[in-house]
């Protein structure tokens, strides 16, 4: 499904912490990665651009020899523009399944603003976006960092909008590739109920249990794969960032509106919210599927 995968690549410690969890990703049949990192044309003046560029390239040698150690075929870029024109730009033009953008870990108050590169490949994204929580420090939890598993236990959210639909079939195919426990939520927006649907919130919590249910047989049929079921109520971004916390969740798969929708559409959205303050890893599906498709 996602074969040939390309990484926004940085100069920093926390990459390095990043591209040990994709040994993980092996599991869903990544074989060949690209690492990319993008040099700000503004940022270059002409006396030391071979200079830094030679730096440059040198941390992606660093990097190509993890990876390449993990078990993948590694190719390096160095690119001059933006890495949210470029990574985006790359992934489209040569066909690649899934972009990888390492995201900080969320502090106990959120991030003040939810930017740098992670915010903005996804903003932009085309294609799916994979994002790795990441720590800063070189080594502080280290360790734990290098055996991560990104696909232990994996939440799908679903609004069963068209769009869940399209996620839904990425996240059958993973349960095809392997992956062996999943839990399913729709979460009841609180906000919609109250206060003129109350009298018929038990019609709803049957249609959406009935909904969610007949997922979970499907998924079942596919694989050996441990499928719970969540019908919380409430808000449902603060839902799914609680349900990562109590269910120790690695991964949430979701999908996004991605390009084509009004960048203050995605900044309201709820897959921002998740992306902002969730402690786990996010793989975001754009709206915009036309691009890619699932094997």
């Amino acid at each position: 499904m996602f074969s040939r995968i390309v990484i926004a690549s940085e100069m920093s410690p926390a990459t390095f912490n990043m591209l040990h969890c994709l040994e993980r990703l092996k599991g869903l049949g990544v074989k060949e990665c690209l690492l990319v990192q993008c040099l700000s044309p503004h940022d270059l003046d002409s006396k030391i651009s071979s200079f830094y560029t030679a730096i440059v390239e040198e941390n992606l040698s660093e990097q190509k020899v993890l990876l390449e150690k993990i078990g993948y075929t590694v190719n390096t870029r160095v690119a001059t523009g933006y890495i949210k024109n470029e990574i985006n730009r790359i992934a489209v033009e040569e066909d690649y399944s899934m972009m990888v953008v390492g995201a900080p870990e969320h502090s106990m108050v959120g991030e003040v603003f939810f930017g740098g590169t992670a915010h903005e490949v996804i903003l932009h994204a085309q294609k799916p976006v994979l994002l790795i929580r990441i720590v800063n420090e070189p080594e502080a939890r280290l360790k734990l960092i290098k055996s991560c598993n990104l696909i232990e236990h994996i939440l799908f959210p679903t609004d069963f909008s068209e769009n869940a639909k399209k996620t839904f079939a990425v996240v059958k195919k993973m349960v095809s590739d392997g992956v062996k426990k999943v839990t399913l939520m729709h979460v009841i927006d609180k906000a919609v109920v109250d206060p003129y649907l109350k009298e018929s919130l038990e019609d709803f919590i049957r249609l959406d249990d009935t909904r969610l249910q007949a997922m979970k047989v499907e998924l079942q049929s596919i694989g050996d794969v441990e499928v719970d079921v969540q019908l919380p109520i409430g808000s449902p971004a603060g839902e799914i960032i609680k349900a990562v916390q109590e269910h120790n969740i690695s991964m949430v798969v979701m999908g996004s509106q991605g390009r084509g929708f009004l960048n203050e559409v995605f900044l309201g959205s709820v897959s921002h919210q998740v992306a902002r303050h969730s402690s786990a890893s996010i793989l975001l599906i754009p709206a915009n599927r036309g691009y890619y498709k699932i094997v």
